[in-house]
């Protein structure tokens, strides 16, 4: 039979009402009688009702997860995976439960987000992509509804943010191209509409710049999407103008697809980086460098931020930064004479 409220309140010594007051969170309470009820609820192994908790305090101690992307994309692109573990594991840690919702594109994102907010489902949402004149951003704004952004928003006041710096994280892969000999760098990229494929492509650029290399617009691709199919399409229309010494892209799975027409026209002197090192870079043939984001650390200083806005605890800070750093394999092992 399962342990009631009542049986906790029997073992405590207090009211039924005390113990709910407790479990709330409420500072009404004193430390030794919170101490005795907690001491009774581990005791008993006492599992409170999740909704009667929610009714009670008006909250779900849930967030609201949207993923821009279809069901199937998650388990094509492990960077979701990572951002997901990173979010979990800190909402597990303060007792907040997750609630997902995959959209394909910002329409349905917002009918998403209007859903979780309409109906109070969740405490606060996390978004995964931050866009140019951000719909759901301006919307979330509008109702003042807790949320915070993996991704630079385009006006950060006010807004809850966790991202790398993404400017400098590709600086630093042409940079070190270029120190390698590299001239003729070609970039694929995912979505230009997109604040971190922006960043990308102008640390990109003023890389080259600032080492006096020329920028060539027919060696610059961006696509629609992030995936193996969009890099091998932007590999072979490169290859259509140019032969780069080096290709650096935005994403493992635009590399993959690069990588696969370099295997196939065997074209073995052109260096490759992709960026977010997930797991299957090292298991590419040559395998893959890449520029590690640390996706765990995103979701996790994502759902950390927002949780303590929910729980009205201080912030030193509206954003974190989180480092990135390039992962060299064989895919960069060609050097050429200055």
């Amino acid at each position: 039979m399962a342990v009631t409220i009542r049986d906790v309140a029997k073992e405590a010594k207090v009211a039924p009402s005390t113990v709910s007051r407790v479990i709330g969170g409420s500072p009404k309470i004193s430390d030794e009688t919170k101490e005795r009820v907690m001491e009774a609820i581990k005791k008993l192994n006492y599992q409170p009702n999740a909704i009667a908790r929610s009714l009670a305090n008006n909250s779900t101690h849930t967030l609201g997860l949207i993923l821009p992307s279809e069901e199937e994309d998650l388990f094509k692109n492990p960077f979701f995976i990572q951002i997901m573990t990173g979010i979990s594991v800190y909402a597990q840690k303060k007792g907040y439960y997750i609630m997902y919702a995959f959209s394909k594109n910002e329409n349905e994102e917002l009918k998403f987000i209007k859903n979780y907010t309409g109906s109070k489902l969740v405490d606060g949402v996390i978004l995964l992509t931050s866009r140019t004149k951000d719909r759901c951003i301006e919307y979330l704004h509008e109702i003042n509804y807790p949320f915070v952004i993996v991704g630079r928003p385009e006006n950060t006041e006010n807004v809850l943010w966790v991202d790398n710096d993404n400017f400098q994280a590709m600086y630093k892969v042409v940079s070190y191209l270029i120190t390698k000999g590299h001239r003729k760098i070609a970039y694929i990229g995912g979505p230009e509409e997109l604040n971190m494929s922006k960043d990308r492509l102008d640390g990109y650029k003023r890389a080259l710049q600032i080492h006096g290399a020329c920028i060539k617009e027919n060696l610059v691709i961006q696509k629609k999407d992030f995936t193996e199919e969009c890099g091998y399409e932007a590999m072979k229309e490169i290859l259509k103008h140019n032969t780069p010494s080096a290709v650096v892209t935005t994403d493992d799975l635009l590399a993959f697809g690069a990588n696969k027409v370099l295997r196939e026209m065997k074209l073995k002197d052109i260096s490759l980086v992709g960026f977010n090192n997930t797991p299957l870079a090292e298991y590419q043939y040559p395998s893959l460098s890449s520029v590690d984001i640390n996706a765990n650390k995103l979701g996790y200083y994502a759902a950390k931020i927002l949780i303590k806005k929910l729980e009205n605890k201080e912030l030193i800070s509206n954003h974190y930064i989180v480092e990135t750093n390039l992962v060299e394999r064989e895919s960069t092992d060609k050097v050429l004479s200055i």
